[in-house]
């Protein structure tokens, strides 16, 4: 791990996003919400959430994080067809929280995949990316 005991704590957030494209047939599971293991939608935002957290248990020399804020959305959308997910990450601390939403959208998107690959394999993952991070200085309560 990279030692950042010298830095001063900030807020940091960032935000990620990807999508995952599927047949006609699986968009239509996943919008009637008829899929054979349940909300597709519901889970992948759960399964995203919960990833965040564990992101320092799960990626080798990443700092585990007391995560302030977790927060990610699956939306779909017609014109892949499709799933988009974005996850924003948002903590007071040392080192950012990039892994941390970017872990998020990974899982959220592997999640969508697992819930609809029984109607069919011709799933895609893709554009995963960091969109946004940013950093500002705490003040201090004196």
């Amino acid at each position: 791990m990279v030692d950042v005991s010298a830095k001063p704590e900030t807020l940091r957030t960032a935000r990620a996003a990807g999508w995952i494209r599927m047949s006609a047939g699986a968009f239509e599971l996943v919008e009637r919400n008829s899929g054979p293991k349940g909300d597709v939608l519901s889970t992948a935002e759960l399964a995203g959430t919960m990833a965040a957290k564990r992101t320092g248990e799960l990626i080798p020399l990443c700092h585990p994080i007391g995560l302030d804020v977790a927060a990610v959305r699956a939306e779909l959308d017609a014109a892949l067809p499709g799933v988009r997910i974005e996850a924003t990450a948002r903590a007071v601390g040392r080192t950012g929280v990039e892994m941390e939403a970017l872990t998020a959208v990974s899982v959220a998107l592997l999640t969508v995949y697992d819930m609809v690959k029984a109607a069919g394999h011709d799933l895609e993952i893709g554009g995963v990316r960091l969109v946004e991070k940013t950093k500002t200085a705490v003040r201090s309560e004196e």
